[in-house]
């Protein structure tokens, strides 16, 4: 529960530390938003290469979260539930795509998937270039923000009455049973916070998704490209735009969560 806020110097202190940090987010975007008018923005928002890039950047993320969640949530409920040796190794390996450079990812990602190795050549077979090709898209995105989703589910699953699961496997329910009836179910407020955190953190990507493909563009990486090719003024309203179409998506998986959350 929330403390009262008592007055007196530390607290006028804490509320400026607060305040420094609200300007120092909303500063620049505050900023870009007055720096473009009305105009320019309807304008952008009948670009159909816009238009075609956010559609294009919304499907492959939310795609590569809900296929990467089939094995990832399991996979969260078993760090969570079992010790096994290195486990701690595995842990640090969950978190390594948080920490390198993005477009490092991609590189590692391309030496995988392109179409001299034996994945490429298997993708290639069943039609998924990922060279250039929405599959690679989702693969760089599913890279880099798969953490986010192992973190928050396996924090769920953890907080979990284990005793619960138990009781359960003592009455003759099979460990899947359990599973699907009683640890995911508790746990699903932090699976559905780790899939917002995931989808959000591919909408973002740019570094591993501009060395997989370029093209088709995806929205972070169509910005830059006209950024560098005419300059700041071409590139503020296709961001803002960009930046509006993501905070709705946020706000309304966020009340589907908050709904869910209320309704239990």
């Amino acid at each position: 529960m929330p403390q009262p806020i008592h007055r007196g110097w530390f607290s006028l202190a804490v509320a400026f530390a607060g305040g420094l940090v609200l300007l120092f987010v909303l500063g620049p975007l505050v900023g870009m938003f007055l720096a473009t008018s009305p105009r320019q923005l309807l304008t952008t928002a009948g670009d159909a290469e816009v238009t075609a890039s956010i559609w294009l950047t919304l499907w492959t993320s939310m795609g590569a979260t809900l296929i990467l969640a089939i094995v990832a949530v399991p996979f969260a409920y078993l760090l969570a539930r079992r010790d096994f040796p290195l486990k701690w190794l595995v842990s640090g390996i969950i978190d390594i795509p948080v920490v390198i450079p993005h477009p490092a990812a991609g590189i590692a990602l391309l030496g995988v998937l392109n179409r001299n190795t034996a994945l490429g050549r298997l993708g290639e077979a069943m039609g998924l270039d990922f060279v250039g090709h929405p599959a690679g898209i989702m693969a760089a995105m599913a890279f880099v923000s798969l953490p986010y989703l192992i973190n928050a589910a396996r924090d769920g699953f953890a907080a979990v009455p284990q005793r619960l699961e138990n009781a359960a496997l003592t009455l003759g329910a099979s460990p899947a049973r359990v599973f699907l009836t009683i640890s995911l179910p508790l746990a699903r407020h932090a699976i559905l916070s780790g899939l917002i955190l995931m989808c959000a953190r591919g909408l973002s990507e740019f570094g591993a998704v501009i060395i997989m493909a370029y093209h088709p563009m995806v929205t972070p990486v169509l910005i830059y490209d006209r950024f560098t090719s005419f300059g700041l003024s071409y590139a503020q309203a296709p961001t803002i735009l960009f930046i509006l179409v993501c905070l709705a998506l946020l706000v309304v998986l966020r009340l589907l969560r908050g709904g869910q959350h209320a309704a239990r």
